[in-house]
């Protein structure tokens, strides 16, 4: 097997499954966001309610991170990242039954809102350990020699959910209604769970089984912050998603300022994930890891730059091009900063890596969905866009002045040696 196949990762028959059940929860999982989002603005009319969707996920994310991770490190994969999925199994079926129109009839609106709420505040829980355990399993399933072509794979699998799941949420709203639309996810998940059989276990690397858990909660903070790379590529992309966090203003674009409808909803949710997929599709030919540093500063900047024009855009093609670019830059980001993870991180401390990266990044898109609402409420929504825009644009010009050595980072070196 050629390391240079761009398929060599496709090459594994658990592999396939993985994606399929990777592809199964990101279609579910962005789908449903998106429904949820759909549903409290129509209910409420209020951007800050868009921004406390993402606060009830991210507190319970970033506050089990660690621990989730120290967890992660210590068990066997295949079998919690199973209690993972039936979890988001369980609060799929209570978001079904929440949309029940009975239900919606019965109780008051502020009492519908809290149980959404509620519900979302368990899938934070649930995330926690999700990111870390699908982190961890890719590196068993695969040999280290095709990292990086794992990475690409799996980030472009989870870019064409994201690219589905929103898209699909859009038209089912409109067709089927936000209650079966919760049923349609709800299937994606027992989808999920039951593909994830075909899977075999696989064996804990981890040494330092019952180690205390402030001690491997420490090692792990240490690696990640002695590790420039994974530190440098890690903030910087937490700065950018922070205050770009637009998307999770679409609702008010679509309903308010666009006036589309949930059919062009569901477009413009979708067209970032279309440019990212289109850009992972092409790294699988093209790689990234070369002049890796450059690269990714110049795809915030370009991430940037596209959240501006969105704001300021008043016509749907001109948003929908911006947003899909912004995708496409983003894609560049992620690849980068996922080939960063894989390549420095080492087996046994997978779970905990994985884990701050949740925090640094996965946690910044909830949180920077918080600041949008916050700063919408305040300034305006499309003066907040503009706002976020212009302070990812700041943050690439500090690092790249402040980070030199980050600036110069080259991954060439370290692919070479994991294909020897």
């Amino acid at each position: 097997m050629s390391v240079n196949d761009p398929y060599a990762a496709l090459r594994f028959k658990e592999f396939n499954i993985f994606l399929l059940v990777r592809f199964a929860m990101v279609f579910a999982w962005s789908m449903q966001f998106i429904v949820i989002e759909w549903q409290v603005y129509t209910i409420t009319k209020d951007p800050l309610s868009l921004g406390i969707i993402g606060l009830m996920e991210v507190i319970p994310a970033v506050g089990m991170a660690l621990f989730a991770g120290h967890i992660v490190d210590q068990k066997e994969k295949r079998n919690l990242l199973m209690k993972c999925i039936f979890g988001f199994s369980v609060i799929s079926f209570g978001l079904f039954m929440l949309s029940l129109p009975s239900v919606l009839e019965t109780y008051e609106t502020k009492t519908i809102l809290y149980g959404i709420y509620a519900l979302v505040f368990c899938g934070g829980l649930v995330r926690a350990f999700l990111g870390p355990t699908i982190f961890s399993l890719i590196a068993l399933i695969v040999p280290k020699k095709i990292y990086p072509n794992a990475a690409t794979w799996s980030s472009t699998t989870w870019q064409m959910a994201s690219v589905l799941g929103p898209a699909l949420a859009g038209f089912s709203i409109s067709i089927i209604g936000v209650h079966w639309s919760m049923c349609v996810i709800f299937g994606f998940s027992l989808l999920a769970l039951t593909a994830l059989f075909n899977i075999s276990k696989k064996p804990i690397l981890n040494p330092k089984i019952g180690e205390p858990v402030l001690q491997s909660l420490k090692e792990g903070l240490t690696f990640v912050f002695k590790t420039r790379a994974v530190l440098g590529a890690l903030t910087l992309d937490m700065i950018a998603v922070l205050f770009g966090g637009a998307v999770a203003l679409l609702p008010i674009f679509a309903q308010d300022i666009l006036h589309v409808g949930s059919e062009g909803f569901g477009v413009l949710r979708a067209a970032p994930a279309v440019g990212a997929a289109i850009t992972m599709l092409g790294s699988t030919r093209f790689p990234l890891h070369k002049n890796a540093g450059k690269k990714l500063l110049l795809a915030v900047f370009g991430f940037g730059v596209c959240m501006i024009v969105f704001g300021l855009s008043t016509y749907f093609w001109l948003s929908v091009i911006a947003l899909f670019l912004s995708g496409a830059v983003d894609g560049v980001s992620m690849i980068i900063r996922q080939t960063i993870l894989q390549l420095k991180t080492p087996d046994n401390m997978r779970g905990r890596v994985a884990s701050v990266n949740s925090m640094f990044v996965g946690s910044s898109n909830e949180l920077g969905a918080f600041e949008s609402g916050v700063t919408a409420k305040l300034m305006g929504t499309v003066t907040a866009v503009v706002f976020g825009g212009s302070m990812t644009l700041l943050t690439v010009g500090l690092t790249a002045i402040v980070s030199p050595k980050f600036r110069k980072l080259d991954l060439q070196k370290d692919v070479e040696d994991h294909e020897n």
